[in-house]
């Protein structure tokens, strides 16, 4: 038990005291006054009347102030603590005891009514005040100073008097009385120990009693947060992952029709590598804000994690469509936020409407369209139709099938060559993911890839492509032909989550490949979080590997990214390289990478080349490394080797022979 408690408790205890003393004193008053008309009885009849009458006056005015302190006014608070007008709990019981000693001195005057107790009637006042003195301690019971105050007085007068009369009879009364005292005084404090024992319990079960009840209370209160907390964002205050699961349980089973739709910012991871994470907070408070604000205040708004957000409705209590509430969305979000340059921030939106069905396949087909919108570029939505059903079934049937596949070795790596000296003579063999399913046919590489990193399979197909592309390095070094690298393509994602590093330079030296023979590919996305690979590229380039950007142009074009990670050798993405020789800004585009690839000292490829004007144009223009169907479309292992074997002509411009 704390002090305060402690204290409170005393106060408690104290108090019941006092409640007890005044409904004792009250009861106790009215035998003191017939007590004393009984002692002035036998006053008066003893010839003794003025003395008598005089003492009953001063008893009767003591007791009256001592009946009239008894309803002197109790104002308590909401503890039970006493707020007397004048007096605290403990100066309103020591009164009680003065007016109980003045009443026990009144009491102790008894002996001038007898003469010392020596007149014939002192019998009768003896026993008076041996009954009134008992019967204090029987109703003084609550507060022991209040008994002992009125009984000591008259008994210490009349052992007084017995002594002083002197004689063996009257000493041994005297020592009778003072026993008496001592056993009156014993009991009264027995008494006030037990008011006090039994006033401690109650107030003690009483304490325990609300401590439980604010126990409980705080418990309930407690779970509550904790429920609170389980099913909402802390950041944002929306519904978190698992409330918007619960809620879509309890939710999607009543509706005939509902919306739902997935939002992914665009571009807030810049903010966090640019700004900070907390300036990425703050956009995700906004963001939340911003949604909760353009919506009805009865759909359902979450997010999701990181930058991904979720709105469910029912399809028929909103009167606007989708498409009209998705341009609102992209438009709120849109707006610049504070401290950062406009556009930083957008949004794309997938949107499933339709009836409800499997809460999974809800999820999966506006996803699915939130995937189509993301590739159509920024702040764009996309309904999900049939077309997208379609991808989506084939999305699924990749994610169920694709483990099985890789471990029956069903995908395939394909080569396409890429050529130098403007397309005369074979460079580097590009390796080309391919996977002919047995329902869908044949799949997107790309699809393939992104499967594998959400379904844990990046390093079991990393390892896969790798082991292709290291037989095809040992084939081809065999055949003499060491100046023919073979390309590997990695993605950000997979470079990030594995190894890379250490699973590259352990397989090229366990199956004797040099590493100046492999070249990895990677699009401009590395250049979103280069930290977490700048470290790996490092240690590959100095192994002998060697770097390549592709798609150079469609992405985080930079200077900055080539600076970086110093790579060997820049692809520029087939959409500038289609139709070159008719377009004077591709021209001008290939022309300035051109240039900078002069300073820098790193070679440039041109992908997608199918026409042979365009051959021509980047001829003129100084491109020397071509690739596309004009030359060669992708090819089996075999295929690609016995091509490798008819147009192989030599080392390439500026290459050591292998040592």
């Amino acid at each position: 038990m704390s002090h305060v408690e402690s204290h409170n408790l005393e106060d408690a205890i104290r108090l019941d005291q006092l409640y007890a003393v005044r409904k004792t004193v009250s009861i106790s008053i009215p035998v003191n006054i017939i007590l004393g008309i009984a002692a002035v009885v036998i006053a008066i009849n003893s010839g003794r009347t003025a003395t008598g009458l005089g003492w009953f006056f001063v008893s009767s005015l003591v007791n009256v102030f001592r009946f009239g302190f008894c309803r002197y006014p109790i104002n308590t608070d909401n503890a039970g603590r006493a707020r007397l007008p004048q007096l605290s709990v403990n100066q309103h019981l020591v009164m009680h005891a003065v007016f109980a000693l003045a009443s026990g001195i009144v009491w102790a005057s008894i002996p001038i009514l007898s003469d010392g107790y020596t007149a014939p009637e002192s019998l009768f006042y003896l026993i008076l005040g041996c009954g009134i003195t008992a019967g204090a301690v029987t109703y003084g019971y609550s507060f022991a100073p209040i008994a002992i105050s009125f009984i000591t007085p008259p008994i210490l007068s009349a052992v007084g008097c017995f002594i002083w009369a002197g004689g063996l009879e009257r000493n041994l009364l005297a020592a009778t009385m003072v026993l008496y005292l001592a056993a009156l005084v014993r009991g009264a404090i027995v008494g006030q120990r037990l008011v006090r024992s039994d006033s401690r319990l109650k107030h003690e079960a009483t304490l325990l009693s609300r401590s439980l009840e604010v126990a409980n209370a705080n418990a309930i209160s407690f779970a509550s947060l904790m429920q609170q907390r389980a099913v909402h964002d802390q950041l944002t205050g929306l519904l978190n992952r698992r409330g918007f699961s619960e809620a879509l349980e309890l939710y999607v089973p009543g509706k005939e029709r509902v919306c739902l739709m997935l939002l992914d910012l665009d571009g807030f991871k810049s903010v966090n590598d640019a700004f900070g994470h907390k300036a990425g907070d703050r956009v995700l408070i906004e963001v939340a804000r911003r949604l909760r604000a353009t919506v009805p205040d009865d759909i359902l708004v979450a997010r999701l994690g990181g930058d991904e957000f979720a709105i469910l409705y029912d399809d028929r209590s909103v009167e606007e469509e989708p498409e009209i509430l998705a341009t609102r969305l992209i438009a709120a979000i849109s707006i610049p936020f504070s401290q950062l340059d406009a556009g930083r921030v957008g949004v794309s939106i997938g949107i499933y409407q339709g009836r409800t069905q499997d809460i999974d396949e809800m999820l999966i087909y506006a996803d699915t369209a939130l995937y189509s919108a993301k590739k159509e570029g920024r702040n764009r939505f996309r309904m999900f139709d049939e077309e997208l059903r379609r991808q989506a079934l084939i999305r699924r049937d990749i994610e169920r099938d694709l483990a099985t596949a890789l471990a029956k070795e069903e995908p395939e790596i394909w080569f396409q060559p890429i050529m130098r000296d403007g397309g005369r003579k074979l460079d580097t063999l590009e390796a080309l993911l391919r996977w002919n399913h047995p329902e869908h046919g044949w799949i997107d590489p790309m699809e393939i890839v992104g499967t594998a990193a959400t379904s844990g399979l990046s390093e079991t197909l990393t390892r896969f492509v790798l082991r292709e592309v290291i037989n095809m390095i040992r084939v081809l070094k065999a055949l003499g032909m060491t100046d023919v690298r073979v390309a590997m393509n990695v993605s950000p994602r997979e470079m990030a989550q594995i190894a890379i590093d250490e699973l590259v330079l352990r397989k090229l030296k366990e199956k004797g490949a040099p590493a100046s023979m492999l070249e990895l590919e990677m699009t401009e996305e590395v250049a979103v979080n280069p930290r977490a690979v700048q470290e790996k590229l490092a240690r590959l380039k100095a192994a002998g590997v060697s770097l390549a950007i592709d798609d150079f142009g469609s992405g985080y074009s930079s200077l900055g990214l080539l600076q970086q990670f110093h790579v060997h050798r820049v692809k520029i993405d087939k959409s500038f390289i289609a139709g070159v020789a008719g377009s004077e800004k591709d021209r001008s585009l290939v022309g300035a990478v051109l240039g900078v690839s002069r300073a820098f000292g790193f070679d440039v490829v041109a992908e997608g080349v199918e026409r042979e004007e365009d051959v021509e144009a980047l001829r003129e223009l100084g491109c020397s490394l071509l690739q596309g169907y004009y030359f060669a479309k992708p090819m089996s292992f075999e295929q690609a080797v016995n091509w490798a074997k008819r147009h192989h002509v030599g080392k390439r411009n500026g290459a050591a022979p292998e040592t």
